[in-house]
């Protein structure tokens, strides 16, 4: 199959706000929180294969890691917070992809993710790579909020979630209303603004 040179020659996508971030290059000077929350308050967890009356958006589950973070960790410095809350930020520019496409679309998919990721953190001071014990917190809390999505609106039955996700150790008490996009971009932007100071 050929290459068709004219478009790949644009790799970037133009934002609401008027920049335009080049996903094989992406400047951190063309991040804007406004743009991450908009579109992460409109990309569906569980390819919208959920319960009630709005998908739940990438934006309220960010939400709902952090809370679990600030939870699982009383003294956990802000700054950990805001990374927890934008531990899935590239999907505002690559979507949400579900784990089984992710590993049958392997590196070159998880590659762009990391550049991007990468520029969100250097755009929100962050280290571009977060040091790995709070990384690991991060994923914790990740996993865990997967897992009671999994149970509460996305059709597993709790043994049915156990024997398909890692399990986590602990499940912490959370219940899980999917908002309307409006709602979660709210939520997701008053999130940001109490962690980024």
């Amino acid at each position: 199959m050929a290459v068709d040179k004219k478009n790949l020659s644009r790799s970037w996508q133009r934002m609401l706000s008027g920049r335009r971030l080049n996903l094989l290059n992406p400047s951190p000077l063309d991040i804007e929180i406004e743009d991450i929350a908009r579109g992460i308050s409109r990309v569906a967890r569980w390819n919208g294969q959920t319960l009630g009356d709005h998908p739940l958006s990438v934006a309220q589950h960010s939400v709902i890691v952090a809370d679990i973070l600030s939870i699982n960790k009383k003294n956990i410095l802000n700054k950990w917070l805001l990374a927890a809350l934008l531990h899935d930020a590239a999907e505002y520019i690559i979507s949400d992809m579900i784990t089984p496409l992710k590993t049958i679309l392997g590196s070159k998919y998880i590659s762009i993710e990391d550049i991007i990721q990468s520029a969100i953190h250097l755009r929100f001071r962050l280290p571009s790579e977060i040091p790995k014990s709070i990384y690991k917190s991060i994923k914790r809390c990740d996993r865990q909020t997967a897992f009671l999505e999994a149970v509460q609106i996305a059709g597993f039955s709790e043994n049915e979630a156990r024997n398909t996700f890692s399990t986590p150790r602990i499940i912490p008490e959370y219940k899980i209303i999917p908002l309307s996009a409006k709602k979660a971009e709210y939520l997701f932007l008053k999130k940001f603004h109490e962690f980024y100071r």
